[in-house]
């Protein structure tokens, strides 16, 4: 087997796939996690009193993803109809490449115009995803589903956090670059996520086809697509259900992934409560994602051999873990061991997560179900939080918060343990 066999890429069309996922993740660590928020706190609301500019921002970002919950499954039946998996996923991307460059226009005050770029920006992305992730059944094979998932996972962590590097370059010091001042740095940081996106999107479009169309038993072929969506959408919904195993993947997707982003978006302000500092923070966010790389690909070499279903429940043990000693944290040598963890198994449990889906699925409607895939992967994070909030009320402490996080990770293990990993792909294949 050859490197690139190993590695999942070793088709043309796998390494095009993949690229998107390199070009997409800078947008995911820049503009989503390490950047943007406090551009959006110290200068678009800076006229705002902090607890009201969090707020807005938080707004801003419920109402994004509300929107794609909403509208991901219909785009996904309406790609899968006209057959326009790649037309659309570009049409997006494009509107999003749009938004994040007028981040870089955004002035003090700003706040209301700040809000509707990030919500659009937010939309775009999550709306291509749905479509980027419906190819993959159709460029790879059942048996190499895991590995290219988890390749390309690597490939974003890679991308990614190289970009981020740079822009935190920038923005710690601008002079040495020749840029004006921080704010500059900042808004050029926006206009290099935009670049990158449209950049490296650019394989994918070249070396992978459109999936081929194709009808329902009780459709021409010149309904009006909308219509004609709503009715697949109907239709779809009541097929998931018998669709069992792709349905408690699903579930305990949405269980477990809870967990998982609620430790990924509480992380900062966990680790600022028990003294982290800042500077030690954003670094240690940068190791997640250089640790992320290899442990991708690990990840991809483990599913060959035990499973891609017993690899994910490797990666909820160390999940549970993190949250144990978590519990115990007071120092930033032990924040970026807690770092260090996360990088190992982020990325395999989502990739895998991808690709056990994506091979219980029929893949003629694959993104009619990754438009499902996507509601559940956006409300995951919801009861997290909340029940990390309810934690802090009840015990007056974020630690004891922490642990209550491992009840997601024991519930989407026990509902994992139900999925018939071949079942599901014997059912798929009948399709």
């Amino acid at each position: 087997m050859t490197l690139l066999s190993r590695l999942g890429l070793h088709r043309r069309e796998l390494r095009a796939w993949a690229m998107y996922d390199w070009a997409n993740s800078a947008f995911q660590t820049t503009i989503i996690t390490a950047v943007f928020p406090d551009f959006f706190a110290s200068v678009a609301a800076a006229d705002l009193p902090p607890a009201v500019a969090t707020a807005r921002f938080a707004w801003a970002t419920t109402i994004a993803v509300a929107i794609i919950a909403v509208a991901g499954p219909l785009l996904g039946a309406i790609a899968d109809y006209r057959a326009i998996k790649k037309r659309m996923l570009g049409g997006f991307m494009a509107v999003g490449v749009a938004a994040t460059l007028l981040m870089a226009t955004i002035d003090r005050g700003e706040w209301a115009y700040a809000s509707v770029v990030f919500i659009v920006a937010n939309v775009c992305i999550a709306a291509s995803f749905v479509f980027y992730d419906s190819l993959l059944p159709h460029i790879a094979a059942p048996d190499e589903m895991d590995r290219v998932s988890t390749g390309a996972y690597a490939m974003g962590y890679l991308g990614g956090g190289l970009l981020l590097v740079v822009n935190l370059l920038w923005i710690l010091m601008p002079g040495t670059f020749g840029i004006p001042d921080t704010i500059a740095a900042i808004k050029l940081s926006f206009v290099s996520v935009a670049v990158w996106w449209f950049v490296f999107s650019i394989p994918l479009f070249r070396g992978v086809g459109e999936p081929p169309r194709r009808l329902e038993h009780d459709e021409s072929g010149t309904e009006n697509p909308v219509r004609a969506a709503v009715v697949r959408l109907h239709e779809t919904f009541h097929e998931l259900r018998g669709y069992r195993q792709a349905f408690l993947m699903l579930v305990a997707f949405l269980l477990y992934n809870d967990g998982i982003q609620t430790i990924i978006r509480m992380a900062t302000i966990y680790g600022a409560e028990v003294g982290i500092d800042r500077n030690a923070r954003i670094a240690a966010f940068v190791l997640v994602q250089f640790v992320g790389v290899p442990c991708s690909f690990l990840f991809g070499a483990a599913a060959d051999r035990i499973g891609a279903r017993t690899a994910v429940f490797v990666s909820l043990a160390v999940y549970t873990g993190i949250s144990v000693l978590g519990f115990f944290m007071t120092t930033a040598w032990q924040f970026f061991a807690l770092a260090f963890l996360v990088g190992t198994v982020q990325g395999g449990s989502q990739a895998l997560s991808r690709s056990l889906f994506a091979r219980m699925i029929p893949k003629h409607k694959s993104s009619e179900y990754f438009g499902f895939f996507s509601v559940f992967e956006k409300f995951a994070g919801v009861a997290g939080p909340a029940l990390f909030a309810a934690s802090v009320t009840l015990f007056g402490s974020s630690r004891a918060a922490v642990l209550s996080v491992i009840l997601f990770f024991l519930a989407g293990a026990l509902v994992l343990t139900r999925v018939d990993v071949a079942k599901g792909e014997a059912q798929a294949s009948l399709e």
